[in-house]
C-alpha cells in the first residue's frame, strides 16, 4: 500500500483485498495515514506486524498522533505496526522489490514519491527538482497529483502537472489527489493529451 487514508477499509471492501504486506508512507498529513486503526483486522488475518515505512519525520509524527498505537501499551487489541525508516533520495528493498524513494517538496514541507520498477508514483507535489525529472525520463508509467485547474500554494494544479509530464514523457500518466472543482471524468480526459488521464477508484493498471 503507499499511504493509508480514511477511506482505507472502504477501499479493501471494495477491492476484496484481505493482505496488506507493507505501507510506504508519502507523508503525514492526516488524508494519508489516518486510515491507520484500521490496520487491525489485517493484523488478525495475517497474525504478525505490518511494517511501516517512512521518513524520520513521518515516523515521529505519527508517534506523537497516535500515542496509543506506539506509545508504552500492553493493550493486545491496538494495530501491530513495525516502523521502518528510509532515507529520501535513497533505494530500500522489501521483499526483494528495489524501491527508490523521491523527495518532493509539498510547498515547504518534504514529502515522499515512490519509484518501483517502470512505475513513479508522485502525490501531494507541488515541486520537482530538475535532477528528478531527469531520472523519470521516458519511465512507463506515471501517477501524478493535479488538485484543479486554478492556482494552489501546496499542490500542483492541472497545467502545472501536465507541463512535468511533457518533460519527464512517460508512457501512460494518471492523475490522482483530484479536488471536485476539476470537473467530470469525461470532459476532463477529452482535454488530455494523448496518454495521460485522471484515475479512478477501481483502477487497476498492468506494469511493464
Amino acid at each position: 500500500m503507499i499511504d493509508i487514508g480514511p477511506d482505507f477499509r472502504q477501499q479493501m471492501l471494495a477491492n476484496s483485498l484481505s493482505r496488506v504486506d507493507a505501507v510506504l508512507l508519502t507523508h503525514q498529513h492526516a488524508d494519508h495515514t489516518s486510515g491507520i486503526d484500521d490496520i487491525r483486522p489485517v493484523n488478525f488475518l495475517q497474525d504478525q506486524p505490518i511494517p511501516f515505512y517512512g521518513t524520520r519525520q513521518v515516523l515521529e509524527d505519527l508517534k506523537r498522533r497516535f500515542e496509543y498505537i506506539f506509545g508504552p501499551n500492553d493493550y493486545p487489541g491496538i494495530p501491530q505496526i513495525d516502523l521502518i525508516e528510509f532515507l529520501p533520495g535513497r533505494k530500500f528493498h522489501f521483499q526483494g522489490i528495489e524501491i527508490e524513494a523521491l523527495p518532493v517538496m509539498h510547498g515547504q514541507l518534504p514529502v515522499t514519491g515512490f519509484r518501483i520498477g517502470s512505475l513513479a508514483y508522485i502525490t501531494d507535489a507541488k515541486t520537482l527538482s530538475d535532477e528528478l525529472v531527469e531520472s523519470l525520463y521516458g519511465i512507463d508509467c506515471l501517477v501524478l497529483n493535479a488538485l484543479h485547474h486554478r492556482e494552489h500554494h501546496a499542490h500542483l494544479n492541472l497545467s502545472q502537472a501536465l507541463d512535468y509530464v511533457h518533460r519527464i514523457n512517460p508512457n501512460r500518466t494518471f492523475l490522482v489527489h483530484l479536488s471536485h472543482h476539476m470537473g467530470l471524468f469525461s470532459e476532463i480526459c477529452e482535454t488530455l493529451p494523448q496518454g495521460v488521464s485522471l484515475a479512478y477508484d477501481g483502477l487497476q493498471i498492468e506494469l511493464i
